[in-house]
């Protein structure tokens, strides 16, 4: 049977950083990114919310301003050549994160069969976003068990790459894991843990476990 490989993007595929940080700076406004980023660490605040006010922080966003944060941003090394692997063998790879969709969904570029995010209005925004359609950890397992559908696995087919609190539900619903760069939140959760800049290395780890 064919694995799914899972990946988070912020503080997994990017580097110390989310992609709302990297669209922020963008526009001068990374401090007020920043911020956010606390207080939606710190659970004061909930995906909902948070996507709302971003949304806000942003009214004079442009594709121009997407690309640039996207083409700048500090990611993991060999992304490209994982997917590559993965594709390979005939396994599948989707990226599923509480990010806005517009910057997620570049990565199916880079070689990811799918890429979920929260769903954002087109840039530039002429509409609010809708709550609704904000993910969180716990819609991150309703995204996978879709993808499973979708590419006819199942979850213990899967393999989940993270780094934080928003990765703790996946985590659980999986069988194997790699915490990639992680903070104190899943520890004892993952399978694997890795500490560097190389998504290969990564990967490595669970590469060949179920040939």
């Amino acid at each position: 049977m064919a694995r799914l490989h899972l990946f988070d993007l912020d503080g997994t595929l990017l580097h110390g950083t989310s992609a709302p940080r990297e669209i922020s700076r963008q526009l001068g406004l990374e401090t007020e990114a920043v911020a956010l980023d606390r207080e939606i660490s710190a659970g004061l605040i909930g995906p909902p919310e948070y996507a709302v006010r971003v949304h806000a922080l942003w009214a004079n966003l442009t594709e121009e301003h997407v690309a640039a944060a996207f083409d700048g941003a500090p990611w993991l090394e060999r992304i490209r050549e994982v997917w590559a692997e993965i594709r390979s063998r005939g396994e599948y790879c989707a990226v599923v994160s509480l990010s806005p969709s517009f910057f997620v969904e570049r990565l199916t570029g880079w070689g990811a069969h799918a890429a979920h995010g929260s769903v954002f209005p087109a840039v530039p925004f002429a509409e609010p976003v809708d709550p609704a359609g904000v993910l969180s950890a716990a819609a991150k397992v309703l995204v996978a068990d879709r993808l499973c559908a979708q590419f006819g696995v199942s979850r213990s087919d899967c393999v989940a790459y993270g780094d934080s609190l928003s990765d703790k539900e996946l985590f659980a619903a999986v069988p194997t894991s790699v915490a990639v760069n992680a903070d104190g939140h899943l520890a004892g959760l993952a399978t694997h843990a890795y500490t560097g800049l190389d998504l290969w290395d990564a990967y490595a780890l669970v590469k060949d476990a179920r040939l």
